[in-house]
């Protein structure tokens, strides 16, 4: 008797697959974000203000973890190596939850989903080293504290262009040194917010995403050197 043939998920299967798995992560993120209403702030029930660090952290990380999502959604669907699809799986689903907490959030405390004048505004530049977070070359050569047009570990809309376009092995190489630089870039925000944010939740979730992100780094170094590829430059 012949063995029944094992079902195989078509590419548009995946991708609709995909989508409702997205879809799920990001309503029980911001679910997450309402249901914390009565213990996020610790008992504390002032709501952040526009500039704070606590609405800064996550209307930029919201808008930082999107292009994670959409890198990871490309190597889900792209990438020929299947420990590289995993552990993008795991990245969006993470990422996606993550963006709904932070978006729930900004919801209740009646907050803009994003920022509109800039990125890591919300930072000091002269802590913790984070300088180039915020700061700018005045007219004398001096630096001054502001307003970023670009956050850290972007990746570029030609970068993006070719992840999409790749195929192969050069899905695995190009995403994981795209997430790779994505994750360090990322990493001076939420150091930040972990030390100078007041809501409790944020605090802790920031603390979540450093943990995370540190060995998911490590796993991407290990990983690009068992290919024979080096990390991107910091931009």
């Amino acid at each position: 008797m012949t063995a029944p043939t094992k079902p195989r998920v078509s590419r548009p299967q995946l991708v609709a697959l995909l989508a409702l798995g997205v879809v799920a992560a990001v309503a029980i993120g911001f679910a997450l974000g309402f249901l914390a209403r009565t213990n996020f702030l610790g008992g504390n029930d002032n709501v952040p203000a526009s500039d704070s660090v606590d609405v800064g952290f996550a209307q930029d990380m919201s808008v930082h973890h999107n292009q994670a999502i959409d890198m990871s959604s490309i190597a889900l669907t792209n990438a020929s190596d299947p420990l590289v699809r995993n552990l993008a799986f795991d990245m969006l689903t993470s990422q996606q939850n993550q963006v709904g907490q932070m978006q729930g959030w900004l919801a209740i405390w009646d907050r803009s989903p994003v920022g509109t004048d800039g990125y890591m505004g919300w930072m000091s530049g002269d802590e913790h080293g984070h300088s180039m977070a915020g700061m700018s070359a005045g007219s004398d050569g001096s630096e001054t504290t502001g307003p970023v047009a670009a956050m850290p570990g972007m990746a570029t809309s030609d970068e993006l262009a070719a992840l999409r376009q790749a195929t192969g092995p050069a899905v695995d190489v190009m995403f994981l040194q795209l997430m790779l630089r994505h994750h360090q870039g990322g990493l001076s925000m939420m150091e930040y917010a972990a030390d100078h944010a007041e809501t409790p939740a944020l605090v802790r979730l920031a603390q979540s995403m450093i943990s995370t992100q540190e060995s998911e780094s490590t796993l991407m170094t290990q990983m690009l050197a068992e290919k024979g590829a080096q990390p991107l430059g910091t931009n």
